[in-house]
């Protein structure tokens, strides 16, 4: 058995989780939630609405990592994770599959790794607000995932673009990205639930630099942000991260999420 402790702001939560094998997934899945827009959904090698098929080493298949298909199934995962979940665009590799595979590499003790993605491109976080339909189904979907078992460890979280683009949104973003964390962790009944958040990499829109600032500013218990700003982006667009660049915001993104679990002493 090892032992999950979280340190928190305000509290000391210890978690133990018993050691699972895949016979038994559904019974002790350590879950997670992939949220927001396109950059969580993934469009790593995705040029001119192409995916080119290309899946890094350390995105490959891991039979210690299931996904929750759009019909509410679990499958061993593998890149697009949002293949069946963000169906407007064509997705590519994201960040989850790099994820997963460094925090199972950093202790393979910890299990099966349940990832839950539920990022749409192109999506404003008004549209994620409590009550409206994408929230409703993060949440329909999270309660489908521990439905069999499992207990939902983290929200990694990657939105903003599209707000960006009008003075209006992005001044009104570092409240509105407040208010969707506080009503995911009541909803879920998990009010100290590790969230870490993606800051943005790109200059989507004129205010760009506003929403970068609500994102790094934002302090919250168990809340940590890594900074994607210097990860290469696909060109000519200059707005989607690369495949490789996937891949380090996976590794990002375990070594934020270790941190606040505090656990691992990275």
């Amino acid at each position: 058995m090892f032992v999950f402790p979280l340190y928190l702001s305000y509290s000391y939560l210890l978690i133990c989780y018993a050691g699972v094998h895949l016979a038994s997934a559904a019974v002790g899945k350590n879950i997670f939630l992939l949220s927001g827009q396109s950059n969580m959904s993934g469009r790593g090698g995705v040029v001119n609405s192409t995916w080119d098929g290309y899946i890094p080493p350390e995105s490959s298949p891991n039979p210690a990592i299931l996904r929750l298909t759009a019909n509410l199934t679990w499958v061993p995962a593998a890149e697009p994770l949002h293949r069946d979940i963000d169906i407007a665009k064509v997705c590519g590799v994201g960040p989850g599959m790099a994820f997963a595979n460094y925090l199972l590499r950093k202790n393979p003790s910890i299990g099966v790794v349940g990832l839950v993605p539920c990022a749409i491109g192109g999506t404003n976080i008004s549209e994620w607000v409590r009550g409206g339909y994408l929230y409703k189904q993060m949440m329909r979907r999270a309660a489908a995932a521990v439905a069999g078992g499992g207990t939902i460890r983290g929200l990694l979280w990657y939105q903003g673009e599209s707000d960006t683009l009008t003075l209006e949104d992005a001044e009104a973003y570092k409240n509105r990205l407040r208010r969707f964390f506080f009503d995911v962790r009541e909803d879920l009944h998990l009010p100290v639930l590790p969230i870490v958040q993606v800051a943005l990499a790109s200059e989507s829109g004129p205010y760009t630099n506003v929403v970068r600032e609500a994102q790094l500013e934002m302090k919250l218990a168990n809340l940590k942000t890594v900074d994607a700003m210097g990860l290469s982006l696909q060109q000519p667009e200059n707005l989607h991260l690369t495949t490789p660049s996937q891949v380090s915001l996976g590794k990002m993104l375990t070594k934020a999420f270790l941190q606040v679990c505090h656990y691992y002493h990275l």
